[in-house]
């Protein structure tokens, strides 16, 4: 067994950071939370602050990424990239994305800019809900225990 992955948070708008910090106590993940304007996170949880600008804390995110290190976003570009890293991406709902979906969400998110360039397809995403909260935390924790294995 290797040693507990690094935990990347890509957190603007991320709404499991408490979860991602319950997770990595218990597990012993290191953890990154990385955002263009200022939160508040725990002693144990490392806060970077990147410049405001498109895709800033990604590419942080990206450039540092190893195999076996987990990124936690729903931006489906940034979870490319963890993945060709060698790293695992899930998004806030327990989403893992994989080498096999990951392309048809690039293609699902194409069609969507394409239709909003439009004034189609609006309204966003459905609420965050409990259910949504307990998958996550479930998909982490699966996440992490694939990483230690690595």
């Amino acid at each position: 067994m290797t040693a507990a992955p690094t935990i990347f948070v890509d957190a603007d708008a991320c709404p499991v950071k408490e979860e991602v910090y319950k997770v990595a106590r218990r597990t012993g993940c290191a953890v990154f939370v990385v955002a263009n304007s200022f939160m508040r996170t725990p002693a144990d949880a490392t806060f970077v602050m990147v410049e405001a600008g498109p895709d800033l804390a990604d590419d942080w995110i990206a450039e540092r990424v190893k195999p076996g290190d987990i990124v936690v976003t729903n931006d489906i570009p940034l979870a490319d990239r963890t993945l060709k890293a060698g790293g695992q991406a899930l998004g806030a709902t327990g989403k893992a994305f994989t080498t096999d979906s990951i392309g048809t969400s690039l293609a699902q998110r194409a069609v969507m800019e394409h239709l909003r360039s439009f004034g189609e397809g609006g309204g966003g995403p459905r609420p965050f809900s409990a259910q949504d909260r307990s998958r996550f935390l479930q998909a982490l924790d699966t996440a992490v225990q694939k990483a230690k294995r690595l």
